[in-house]
């Protein structure tokens, strides 16, 4: 009945995802951070619980395969668009790829396979300016060599399998961001 916070159910909250949670936020620089099974079901339910039926989604054309399945084969069957914008994109091809739809921006970077390096303070820049959801797979990178936050992300994505862990031997995901 939500009448105490205790672990009272293990799948819900747990000492372990708890401290997991409190020691991403920390390393992110965020306000809080969510555990979840796999760095796709941090992706596919950031989706599914900030968009709706007819926005769209804004991101790189380099992105991880199975994300760019995400967005091509399973949200157009809920009516949530995407449109890619080239890795190399200018500031002015970004904001000419925005219309009213565009409610998110997400992006890679490094992008997955390809590290390739995307402008973190000028896409920010323009998300804040169109107040747009702005956010970051942060995976490859991890936050000791950038924390997305500071440059305007709402959202920073973590896979477990990447480098948090070590690459490869726990499956786990995470979104870190504010509260």
């Amino acid at each position: 009945a939500d009448e105490e916070e205790a672990n009272i159910y293990s799948r819900f909250i747990n000492p372990n995802s708890t401290e997991l949670e409190d020691k991403m936020a920390i390393l992110e620089g965020t306000e809080t951070a969510f555990a979840v099974a796999s760095g796709m079901a941090a992706i596919s339910s950031t989706f599914m619980a900030l968009l709706k039926q007819g926005d769209t989604i804004l991101a790189c054309n380099s992105i991880f395969g199975s994300t760019h399945t995400v967005l091509t084969k399973y949200l157009p069957k809920f009516g949530i668009n995407h449109r890619y914008v080239s890795v190399t994109a200018s500031a002015e091809e970004w904001e000419n790829a925005i219309d009213d739809s565009v409610k998110m921006i997400f992006l890679e970077t490094p992008t997955n396979p390809g590290l390739e390096i995307i402008d973190l303070e000028m896409v920010g820049k323009i998300a804040k300016k169109h107040n747009i959801i702005f956010v970051v797979d942060n995976c490859f990178a991890t936050p000791l060599i950038q924390q997305p936050q500071q440059y305007g992300a709402d959202l920073i994505i973590h896979s477990g399998t990447k480098w948090i862990d070590g690459q490869g031997r726990v499956l786990g995901g995470m979104v870190c961001g504010t509260k």
